[in-house]
Formats: C-alpha cells, sequence, structure tokens
C-alpha cells in the first residue's frame, strides 16, 4: 500500500469511528425509550424475521451470545420479548417479541427518523446508496 493511501485510510478511519461516536450521542442524548439501540435492533430483528436463536441474534447484530443474554435480559424484564424452549431440542431456546415489543418498536420508528435526519438528512439519494455500495463492498472480506 502507498503512503497516499494509508494516510487516506487512516483518515477514514478516524472520521467513521467519529462518526460511530456521535451516532451513539446523539442516540443516548435524545432516547426517550430507555434502551439502547442494539436493543432496538433486536426487536426490529425479530419483528422481520420472526423467533430467532440467541446465536442468530449474536450474528445478525455482530456480537457475542454473552453480549445476545445481557441485551435479551433487558428486553425480558420489560415483556418486550419471551423465550421459549424448542420443542424438539429442550436445550435451545427461542426468543420472540411481545405485542408490547412490537408497540416499543413503533414508537422507536420516530426517534430513529429523527436520528437520520440529523445526521444524514444533509445527503442525497445518490449519496446515501453510494455510501451503501462502499460499505456492502468492504463487509465482503
Amino acid at each position: 500500500m502507498n503512503e497516499l493511501k494509508r494516510e487516506q485510510l487512516t483518515a477514514l478511519f478516524e472520521t467513521f469511528a467519529s462518526l460511530e461516536r456521535k451516532m451513539a450521542n446523539e442516540w443516548n442524548s435524545h432516547n426517550e425509550l430507555g434502551f439502547s439501540k442494539s436493543h432496538i435492533l433486536i426487536l426490529a430483528y425479530l419483528y422481520s424475521e420472526g423467533p430467532k436463536r440467541p446465536s442468530a441474534i449474536a450474528e445478525k447484530l455482530k456480537v457475542t451470545t454473552g453480549g445476545v443474554t445481557v441485551l435479551t435480559t433487558k428486553l425480558a424484564k420489560a415483556g418486550l420479548i419471551e423465550k421459549t424452549q424448542n420443542e424438539t431440542d429442550r436445550r435451545a431456546s427461542q426468543i420472540h417479541i411481545t405485542e408490547a415489543g412490537i408497540e416499543l418498536l413503533d414508537r422507536s420508528r420516530q426517534q430513529v427518523e429523527n436520528l437520520f435526519d440529523h445526521l444524514f438528512g444533509m445527503l442525497t439519494e445518490d449519496e446515501i446508496q453510494t455510501l451503501q455500495y462502499i460499505f456492502d463492498k468492504c463487509m465482503k472480506l
């Protein structure tokens, strides 16, 4: 890798890390729901894909199964998800979203929309599509 490309990638990495922190800070400062973005992502995943094992949630969110346990414990205590045993394999559990979870997910949509508008509202549709293409390309390592 040549020097210029390394410097550009270093600057891009720093910018991306700053953007990630800014997104987290914005979520936390405007969060009226009491749940992290990871909690909302779990609810959205369960809503769109149906009941899932903790390992599938961990893979989707790119976290450990221990991390999923911590996240789902809070959701379960709030009545937003339920854990059930797999009927064919009692050692395996599945997690599904409850009606209360669906209601919270609906309420979160406005918060997410406000966050996206605040952070990315200045981007054109073409710019967003280009970013998506670039990020997808980077994920195919």
